[in-house]
C-alpha cells in the first residue's frame, strides 16, 4: 500500500455550489451522451497474482466535491491493482476542495488530507479550489503530498504550479503529465478572491488555451516523454464550446496528446464525441477512472471506469475520512427544525426556473435586511434579493434539519453584499444571467421582491465580452420584462438595493453589472447563518408545505 509523502512543486493553492421535486416549467436541453465502458471489479480482476505484472495502471478522480468517504475506494483499488502485479500511479483533474461541509469547514484543508492518505501523487486544480482565496490555496498544497500541475493559470508572468511533470516508472516508461484550469473560473469563483493572477482564455480571436497546450506538450515531449496525459479541468459542456476551452477543443487543436483526464462537468464518459480520448468518471466518486499502459509497448492499452457501487474500502483511509465527518457533524448537527416538504436540489431545477430553495434562501436574506432598516439607503419597497442558482448546492428532505443540511445548501461561506443599483442595471442583470437557462450555467437568478417574464423564444442579443469573463453583455434587452417591484411599478431609473452574494458583488457568473456599482457594502454575515437564524427565529423551526411547498410564482418562462 501507498501512503507515502511526495515532493511539493506547486507553490500556491487557492466561493460558490439533493432531492428532485418541482415539475419543470421550462424543457431544458438534454446532456450529451458520451461512451463510457465501465466494468466491474470482478472483470477487471481475474484472480491471477500477476495479472498486471508489466503494466501501469493510473487511476483517477475528478470532482470530488467533498466526498471524503470516496477515497477510501480509490485507495483499496490501488492495493488491488498492486497485488495483481502492477505500478499505480493516482491522480485527480480538480474541485476536491469544495461542495460539502465535510471539506468546506476547513476551506478545502480536509480534502488535502485525504488525498494524502489516498495516496495520489498528481492533481491539477478545478475552479472550486480557488474559492477561499489565493493565500489559502497556498496554505493548502503546503501540506499537499502529491504535486499539483497547471499551466494555464498565471501571477505576475510565471505559472502558479508547475505546468506538466514526467513520472518515470519503476519498468522505464516515462509519463509526462500536464494539467490545465477552466478560463470559467474568473467568473465561477468570486473574482475578489483571484485578483492578480490571469487565466488563459480564448476570447476575442484569440487561441491563448491552445497556445498553451502545444507549448506544454512541447516541453514534455523534449523530456523524452513516451505518454503524454493531460489532468484538465475544463469539461465538455456546450456552453464553454463558443470560446473553445472544451477538453475536446483542447485535444482537436494541440497536437501530441494521448489522453486527457478530464473534469468541471461531471461527465461520465470514455471518450468524446468523435472518438477523442477524454475520460471522466462524474462526480462524488459515483465512478473511478482506469487507464492501463503496456510497460513493454510503452502504449496505452485499455481504458474504462469502474463503479464503485459494491467496491470494498480500504479501512484505514475510511476511518480517517470517518473521524472528519464525525467531527462535523458534531459542528453542524444541531437540529434548527423540522420539514414536512422536500425542497428542490437538482442543477436542473435550482439553475433552471424559480424553485422553493430559492425561495426560502432569498426569504431569509430579505428578512435579515428589513430587520435593520436604518441601513438600507431605500425604502424597503425598493428592497429586492437575487442569488444566481448555482450558489445552491443542495436541497432538504422531510424531516429534521440540521444547520449542517443548510451548510451543505450553502457550502461556500459566502457573505449577503447590498449592492445599489438603477433599475436599468437591475434589467441588464437578469437578462445577462438567464442568457441561456441550463444546468450546466449557474447564473441562473433566484430572486426575492421582483416579479418578471423571461421570453425565451427570443435571442439573446450578444455584445461586447464583460470585461475578465467568458459572459457577454446584452447589446438589448430582448428577453426580459420586469412586472412589479415588491408590488410597485418598475422604473428604469429608481435606485434599488440588491441583496446578494459577495461572489454575485464581485461580478461572478454573469453579474458583471454588480461589480461596476461603486455603491455597496459587505454585510459580513454569512449566508446560511442568515438562513438557520430565519429558520429557528422567523419560522419557528417550521418549514410547512403551505409556505413551501410550491415556488411562490414570480418568475413566468415563455418556451414557446
Amino acid at each position: 500500500m501507498k501512503r507515502i509523502g511526495k515532493i511539493i512543486v506547486c507553490s500556491v493553492l487557492s466561493a460558490s455550489m439533493a432531492f428532485s421535486l418541482l415539475s419543470p416549467v421550462i424543457v431544458t436541453k438534454a446532456a450529451t451522451e458520451y461512451k463510457s465502458d465501465t466494468k466491474t471489479h470482478a472483470q477487471i480482476f481475474n484472480g491471477k497474482a500477476d495479472q498486471y505484472s508489466g503494466k501501469t495502471v493510473i487511476l483517477h478522480s475528478n470532482d470530488v466535491h467533498g466526498q471524503i468517504d470516496g477515497y477510501a475506494y480509490i485507495a483499496e483499488l490501488e492495493d488491488d491493482f498492486e497485488e495483481a502485479g502492477a505500478e499505480v500511479i493516482t491522480v485527480d483533474a480538480g474541485d476536491y476542495s469544495q461542495g460539502s461541509p465535510n471539506v468546506s469547514y476547513s476551506k478545502g484543508a480536509n480534502a488535502i488530507t485525504m488525498m494524502n492518505a489516498a495516496g495520489y501523487e498528481i492533481a491539477t486544480l478545478g475552479n472550486h479550489e480557488f474559492d477561499y482565496g489565493y493565500s489559502q490555496l497556498k496554505k493548502n498544497m503546503k501540506k499537499a503530498k502529491f504535486k499539483v500541475l497547471c499551466a494555464d493559470v498565471l501571477k505576475k508572468g510565471k505559472t502558479i504550479c508547475d505546468p506538466s511533470y514526467v513520472y518515470d516508472t519503476k519498468s522505464g516508461v516515462k509519463i509526462g503529465f500536464f494539467g490545465m484550469e477552466t478560463p470559467e473560473t474568473k467568473t465561477k469563483t468570486n473574482p475578489k478572491q483571484i485578483k492578480g493572477l490571469t487565466f488563459y482564455n480564448n476570447t476575442d480571436g484569440k487561441t491563448e488555451l491552445f497556445d498553451c497546450g502545444e507549448k506544454v506538450v512541447s516541453s514534455l515531449k523534449k523530456k523524452d516523454a513516451d505518454i503524454i496525459i493531460g489532468l484538465v479541468h475544463l469539461g465538455v459542456d456546450d456552453e464553454s464550446m463558443g470560446d473553445g476551452h472544451r477538453s475536446i477543443d483542447l485535444y482537436d487543436n494541440v497536437t501530441g496528446i494521448d489522453m486527457l483526464i478530464d473534469g468541471h462537468s461531471h461527465s461520465v464518459m470514455t471518450e468524446g464525441p468523435s472518438g477523442e480520448p477524454i475520460q471522466s468518471t462524474g462526480t462524488k466518486f459515483a465512478n473511478i477512472g482506469v487507464v492501463v499502459i503496456d510497460d513493454a509497448k510503452k502504449q496505452i492499452s485499455d481504458h474504462y471506469l469502474v463503479s464503485t457501487d459494491g467496491l470494498d474500502k480500504d479501512e484505514a483511509v475510511e476511518q480517517k475520512a470517518q473521524k472528519i465527518i464525525d467531527k462535523i457533524d458534531d459542528a453542524y448537527g444541531e437540529i434548527i427544525a423540522e420539514s414536512n416538504v422536500v425542497f428542490a436540489s437538482e442543477k436542473s431545477e435550482n439553475r433552471c426556473y424559480e424553485t422553493n430553495t430559492g425561495n426560502l434562501v432569498t426569504d431569509a436574506m430579505m428578512w435579515q435586511a428589513l430587520k435593520d432598516k436604518g441601513s438600507l439607503k431605500v425604502a424597503p419597497e425598493n428592497v429586492i434579493a437575487i442569488i444566481n442558482g448555482g450558489t445552491l448546492r443542495a436541497g432538504l428532505n422531510k424531516g429534521d434539519v440540521t444547520k449542517k443540511d443548510i451548510q451543505t445548501i450553502l457550502p461556500f461561506g459566502n457573505t449577503m453584499y447590498v449592492v445599489y443599483v438603477k433599475g436599468s442595471s437591475l434589467l441588464e442583470v437578469l437578462e445577462a444571467s438567464t442568457f441561456m437557462i441550463s444546468d450546466s450555467m449557474g447564473g441562473y437568478p433566484q430572486t426575492k421582491g421582483i416579479k418578471f417574464t423571461i421570453d425565451q423564444t427570443k435571442e439573446y442579443d450578444q455584445g461586447e465580452p464583460y470585461p475578465d469573463s467568458t459572459y457577454y453583455k446584452p447589446a438589448s434587452i430582448q428577453r426580459i420584462k420586469i412586472k412589479s417591484v415588491n408590488g410597485k411599478k418598475f422604473k428604469k431609473n429608481n435606485t434599488y438595493a440588491i441583496l446578494t452574494t459577495d461572489f454575485n458583488a464581485a461580478g461572478g457568473d454573469t453579474y458583471y453589472v454588480l461589480k461596476k456599482s461603486k455603491n455597496k457594502f459587505d454585510t459580513g454575515l454569512l449566508i446560511d447563518e442568515i438562513v438557520s437564524d430565519y429558520i429557528e427565529t422567523e419560522l419557528k423551526g417550521k418549514l410547512t408545505a403551505k409556505k413551501y411547498k410550491n415556488p411562490r410564482g414570480d418568475v413566468k418562462q415563455i418556451t414557446e
